[in-house]
């Protein structure tokens, strides 16, 4: 396989070197041990902390600025960080008034923050956990036990970020945190399996008419292994799936994330973006917000997937609010 890599044990080191020196504007990377930060912390402010393992670029260092993320903490590839490089994030962005964690679902990742959190209260500094389940496509998968955390993280970590910024307390950024988890549901296609630089070839094989339906994010197995098909019939079999278990109300409205895995076209994505509209206007869903790009992605792993989050007024301000990150700018 071909790839951009040096020395696949580098990989990652030598990626957030990049990162660094693109944003060193706005972010300071430690080394030893590794999380990206805020270069300007804001006094008396919550820390949002959020983090997992590598190779789902932007998600989660990409989100870290202004308005959303104060700390992101990257594993290796696909793999959990430990509690060490976790607790040395919290230390770095507790102002005094806590830190919220924003964590995945995925075993190792809620273990390690959970583990993290206790050392960091030891320190007396006050840490609270909300876990992100969005994933409608399996209840169980080999990385959890429930639901993955998949796209649905890049809504909230934006939302709570907002109302971090804002002045929040922690008690109601994790009361926010937690009515998101909530309202928030995803599902994600495979069309082509994505490689992992230290292996040298694709995690999982595909035949050359197969997709994996409703596929985890480091390219765990899914609902189902089923025959290629259109774009409007593979969209139209994520959305009901997503709808179904979407709590929802006549004329609810939602933001759509639209979501690349990696290698899939953003023409490609604004196409599926196109079935997902027509299916909820005639739903009676109304699309408040939208994004469209490779946000939570599967290093190059071909295909997209679906996130749908209901709001209200209050939420879209949250939403709109001022954001200054590697991957979502607007407002300043």
């Amino acid at each position: 396989m071909k790839k951009l890599v040096n020395d696949p044990r580098s990989f990652v080191a030598e990626s957030l070197a990049g990162f660094a020196r693109a944003h060193e504007d706005f972010v300071r990377v430690s080394t030893a041990p590794t999380f990206v930060a805020r270069s300007q912390l804001v006094p008396g402010k919550v820390g949002i902390v959020s983090g997992g393992g590598s190779g789902h670029e932007p998600l989660h260092i990409g989100f870290v600025g202004r308005g959303m993320l104060d700390a992101a903490v990257p594993g290796e590839v696909f793999t959990s960080p430990t509690p060490d490089p976790i607790l040395a994030a919290t230390r770095a962005v507790d102002q005094g008034a806590g830190v919220l964690y924003l964590v995945k679902n995925y075993t190792g990742d809620v273990l390690n923050f959970e583990t993290a959190a206790e050392f960091a209260a030891a320190e007396g500094i006050l840490v609270r956990t909300v876990v992100i389940d969005d994933d409608v496509a399996v209840q169980n998968s080999e990385f959890t036990a429930g639901r993955r955390g998949v796209a649905g993280t890049l809504l909230i970590e934006k939302i709570v970020g907002a109302a971090a910024e804002r002045g929040d307390e922690i008690d109601a950024l994790e009361a926010l945190a937690t009515r998101l988890v909530a309202s928030v549901r995803s599902m994600g296609v495979a069309i082509g399996a994505p490689t992992v630089p230290h292996s040298g070839k694709q995690s999982f094989e595909l035949g050359a008419d197969e997709i994996e339906f409703g596929i985890g994010i480091h390219g765990e197995r899914g609902r189902a292994r089923v025959p290629m098909a259109s774009a409007d019939e593979l969209t139209d079999r994520v959305l009901d799936a997503v709808l179904d278990d979407l709590p929802k109300e006549p004329g609810e409205r939602v933001i759509v994330l639209v979501n690349g895995m990696g290698a899939t076209p953003v023409a490609e994505l604004y196409l599926v973006f196109r079935r997902v509209a027509e299916r909820l206007d005639a739903a009676g869903v109304r699309i408040a917000r939208s994004l469209v790009g490779s946000y939570v992605t599967s290093l190059d792993m071909a295909g997209f997937s679906v996130t749908l989050l209901t709001v209200d007024d209050g939420l879209l301000d949250l939403w709109d609010a001022p954001v200054h990150t590697a991957a979502l700018r607007w407002g300043v």
